[in-house]
């Protein structure tokens, strides 16, 4: 297998064709090496479009699909970034590349570890994780961007709070077959903007709440 071929296609074939076309997006993409993020098993079907099994029941998101994220939130280099769930580090290196501090909550210790050593691999130290449920997030204004790479089945306005002015939050909103990726961005003390960027399906992040269901 052509490793650095297959790179290229998943680039071309994939996350271009998704209407990815950041440079800096791109850039990183090619820069951070996929397959060091997939489980062993797996690393020869690190470039495929689709999701790749990790451990505990979760997944690493298609290249695609990290690419739409990074696009909407387009980390500056003095950005402070968190992500909401970690799995095996390859969102977090991307964001380590662009932004100047990165700090990420995984809830699965068995993959905060893992992404760990992923990222020293990688020489990406810019990058904190940290064992923790994202949905107990109580600070404010403190973050650039903030990717959450699980869904909300119901919005949750704790990580727009997290935000300062000026900040970005990429968040799924919705249950199966319906959900949305929406980008909100922090237009003034009070005020934020949010913005429809496609369809897709996410797993529902471990403990956000999902609604009551009706009983007859």
């Amino acid at each position: 297998m052509n490793i650095e071929l297959a790179r290229q296609q998943m680039i071309e074939q994939q996350v271009h064709a998704w209407d990815v076309f950041d440079e800096r997006v791109l850039s990183t993409m090619r820069t951070v090496r996929r397959e060091q993020f997939a489980p062993a098993p797996f690393s020869q079907v690190a470039f495929a479009d689709a999701s790749i099994p990790l451990p505990g029941g979760q997944s690493m998101l298609p290249a695609k699909v990290h690419g739409r994220i990074l696009q909407a939130l387009l980390p500056n280099p003095a950005d402070v970034a968190l992500e909401v769930g970690t799995g095996s580090g390859y969102l977090s290196a991307c964001l380590g590349l662009l932004a100047a501090r990165v700090r990420t909550v995984e809830i699965l210790p068995e993959l905060a570890e893992i992404a760990r050593r992923n990222l020293f691999a990688a020489a990406v130290n810019n990058v904190a994780v940290e064992v923790g449920d994202g949905m107990q997030l109580t600070e404010q204004s403190s973050y650039d961007v903030i990717a959450v790479t699980g869904s909300l089945p119901l919005y949750d306005e704790r990580f727009q709070q997290a935000l300062r002015i000026g900040g970005r939050l990429f968040v799924v909103v919705g249950q199966a077959p319906v959900m949305e990726a929406w980008k909100v961005t922090r237009v003034g003390e009070r005020e934020w903007q949010r913005e429809s960027l496609f369809e897709t399906v996410l797993a529902p992040l471990l403990n956000a709440p999902r609604p009551s269901e009706f009983v007859f």
